[in-house]
């Protein structure tokens, strides 16, 4: 009432868990809110600053200046944070700072019968939260987090405040639960769980469909770009000088035409769907303009922001130079667009990184597979283009690149998901879900139509061409096809498991 916030949404909520059977059963509850961290991962992430932290220690946001990213409650490791349907703008407990400022109590404290929740100043000795918690043994929520989080627990059910040690049901005491496309799946080991959630509040994926489709076209458009440059270096004709024009041979035009003029439009028309569908996820997109103009430059949406904008223009620059017939700038754009293209692709994956709520998106191999997916998906598109000319050299290249790179692809997400990287309990729930649970559909049509059936096609293509036997087209336009059809698949699935894992 405080703060007037919708009903639907909790700045603070109860959590009910229950442990044991009729009659020997018992209830456990446990406050759950904001915990305002030392280091809080939604402020580092929060692409316009409109989450900041106060000089008092306090976590505010600023629903004025906020694009509805949903990056924040990717972040937060505690589910701290929604959107407000009103504002459709993130929200959360602030402390009460309007409260605070004048030298009151947060709302809750003042309510609660019994003097449940005590909030003060922890560096102040003499005060009475202070004095109470070095009396008591105390917890918190997430530790392996590494925010320091400033919300303490006495006396608390362990299982009440670490979601990975209940098992979480497909209703609730008086409903249904929404899982939401298997969202907060049930525990690996159901049948020994120490506890049950039996009340929550509902806590949906902020991130869909879009952030997956995101994904691929831009590796798409950092991918073509890639796998030109790879060509450029094996000194494949890109740009003819205009004294040539006329005097090169069909097949040699085919390739200049394709790597000079239509790969520039393909990637500067991806990066522009990009952006549509980056500023279409946003919940205030007329505001998107604020990351440019007001950008916090510790988030990897704003940096991410700023290396699209500088590929697009050498992209841009590229597509002149061809237009004015300057094969120097061509050439100078193409060297350019490899750091620029690489980053293209990478920088979701320290994007994802700094969202630290969810453990399956913290590998250190996540920026590296991102961008051997782009060459995968540049030496796809490039395949099925260079069908309407008639340069089989090149055809052959982008076969040998199309299967050297399903092959790097298979080999990293082997190493990715048969090692320890997966270190924390969440992670591994993650990736169960991903390989064995509800998202295994996505993840092994990924598997096996990103990697095996174009590796094996393109291997096939190349030994018929080496072994001067046949060139059987069809081979490499289906292992192309192939290839960008199980890297949406595999994307989707990534997304969505990443997210499916409880974190209240």
């Amino acid at each position: 009432m405080e703060n007037d916030v919708p009903l639907g949404v909790f700045r603070t909520w109860v959590k009910y868990i229950e442990r044991g059977s009729y009659p020997d059963a018992k209830r456990y509850f446990s406050v759950l809110r904001c915990n305002h961290c030392t280091d809080a991962p939604c402020v580092e992430i929060c692409p316009t600053t409109a989450l900041f932290k106060r000089d008092d220690g306090i976590v505010d946001f600023d629903n004025s200046v906020c694009i509805g990213c949903k990056a924040c409650m990717q972040a937060c490791p505690y589910d701290a944070l929604y959107l407000e349907p009103e504002t459709k703008t993130a929200a959360k407990c602030n402390f009460c700072a309007h409260r605070v400022e004048v030298g009151l109590e947060p709302a809750c404290v003042i309510v609660c019968p019994t003097h449940a929740i005590i909030a003060g100043d922890l560096d102040d000795p003499l005060s009475e939260i202070a004095r109470f918690t070095a009396r008591q043994e105390t917890q918190v929520r997430a530790p392996e987090q590494g925010t320091g989080p400033n919300v303490l627990y006495v006396g608390a059910d362990e299982a009440a405040i670490d979601p990975m040690q209940t098992t979480q049901l497909d209703e609730y005491m008086w409903s249904e639960r929404n899982l939401l496309d298997g969202n907060l799946q049930p525990r690996l080991d159901d049948a020994e769980a120490r506890a049950r959630t039996v009340y929550d509040v509902d806590h949906p994926m902020p991130w869909g469909w879009k952030v997956s489709a995101y994904l691929v076209t831009k590796s798409i458009a950092a991918g073509a770009a890639l796998v030109t440059a790879i060509a450029f270096l094996f000194r494949y004709p890109i740009s003819i000088p205009p004294e040539a024009t006329g005097l090169v041979p069909p097949a040699v035009e085919g390739i200049s035409t394709l790597l000079g003029s239509v790969v520039p439009i393909l990637a500067l028309v991806m990066v522009a769907v990009t952006g549509v569908l980056l500023v279409a996820d946003l919940k205030r997109p007329e505001r998107f303009w604020m990351l440019l103009t007001r950008g916090n430059r510790s988030s990897w949406l704003v940096k991410g922001a700023y290396v699209l904008a500088a590929f697009a223009a050498v992209l841009t620059a590229w597509l002149a130079g061809r237009l004015f017939d300057l094969p120097g700038v061509v050439d100078a754009m193409i060297w350019a667009s490899i750091p620029l293209a690489a980053l293209a692709a990478a920088y979701t994956g320290w994007l994802f990184g700094q969202a630290e709520g969810r453990d399956l998106w913290q590998s250190p191999l996540l920026a590296w597979i991102l961008v051997v997916q782009a060459v995968v998906a540049g030496a796809a598109v490039l395949s099925i283009g260079v069908a309407f000319f008639d340069p089989t050299v090149l055809r052959l290249l982008l076969a040998k690149v199309l299967l050297i790179g399903c092959g790097v692809w298979a080999a990293s997400t082997i190493v990715e998901f048969s090692t320890s990287s997966h270190a924390t309990q969440q992670a591994r729930r993650a990736a169960h879900n991903l390989i064995k649970g509800p998202y295994a559909g996505l993840f092994w049509s990924g598997v096996i139509f990103g990697m095996i059936i174009p590796a094996a096609l393109a291997g096939t293509y190349v030994w018929l061409i080496e072994a001067q036997i046949s060139e059987n087209i069809e081979l490499l336009l289906v292992a192309s096809v192939s290839a960008l059809v199980g890297l949406a698949s595999y994307e989707h699935g990534f997304v969505r498991a990443g997210q499916s894992v409880p974190l209240s």
